[in-house]
């Protein structure tokens, strides 16, 4: 089974500018995700993919093999799409696409693993998602932080940027979880994604996992290790993480 991973980054991100690109303990947020992914050891290619000249070269002096894409995507599964479909590797329908968000920067490879572990149950999962435990009630109240109710299965039932599953008072225990930027899909599944129009759920919620529920799919969650874990959605995010990053574990390790 190959297993392709692709880092999608563009500059004109709505709520922050230049986001990839923005310094986070002296080197750029895109620099974090990439080497941080790059030290999961099953890839069979990892691409950077973008439409900017800026973050083209940043990759390129770093090493980083870069896809050109198109500068209409506003969607990062379709940047990710373009760049497997044309990033020089085969890819047959079963093999894996793993979409690694640019906004990440304390990912690891532990999640990477979790994220292809269903994969292994057979070609029944068509889709994976990293899921965090959400422990402080700030980012279950975050409407920036999509968050994610599924079955006893695993299985995702739906995704929204309002405080599920509901509460009147938020506690650790509820057990509520938040989405962590990182998708496995199969290669024929990322393709009807992409072909698939907007569902209803979708745009209502701005949240591109309700596609997948709308059309009667599965996602399967994969639980992230608990440890800090920001994203960075707004400027103000960088300083959350640079206050956790010296603390992380894979900080020193590139």
């Amino acid at each position: 089974m190959t297993t392709v991973g692709i880092v999608p980054a563009r500059m004109a991100a709505s709520r922050f500018p230049g986001k990839p690109l923005h310094p986070i303990c002296g080197r750029p947020m895109v620099e974090h995700c990439y080497r941080r992914a790059a030290l999961y050891d099953g890839w069979d290619g990892l691409f950077l993919a973008t439409c900017d000249d800026e973050i083209r070269d940043f990759g390129a002096a770093q090493g980083f093999p870069v896809v050109m894409t198109a500068d209409t995507h506003t969607r990062a599964l379709d940047r990710v799409a373009e760049a497997a479909a044309t990033c020089g590797i085969g890819l047959a329908d079963d093999d894996i696409v793993v979409c690694v968000q640019a906004d990440e920067p304390l990912l690891g490879p532990d999640m990477i693993a979790a994220v292809l572990a269903p994969f292994a149950e057979g070609d029944a999962v068509n889709g994976t998602l990293l899921a965090v435990p959400i422990v402080d009630e700030d980012t279950f109240r975050n409407p920036d932080i999509v968050k994610v109710v599924h079955d006893l299965a695993g299985n995702v039932l739906y995704t929204s940027r309002s405080p599920i599953p509901y509460c009147k008072a938020f506690t650790p225990d509820l057990g509520a979880l938040r989405v962590g930027g990182i998708f496995g899909f199969r290669w024929r599944f990322l393709r009807w994604f992409t072909e698939t129009p907007e569902s209803p759920l979708e745009v209502k919620e701005a949240c591109d996992s309700n596609r997948v529920c709308d059309n009667g799919f599965r996602q399967r969650i994969a639980l992230a290790p608990l440890r800090p874990y920001v994203s960075v959605d707004s400027p103000a995010d960088v300083a959350r993480v640079e206050a956790v990053m010296p603390d992380d574990p894979l900080w020193g390790r590139y």
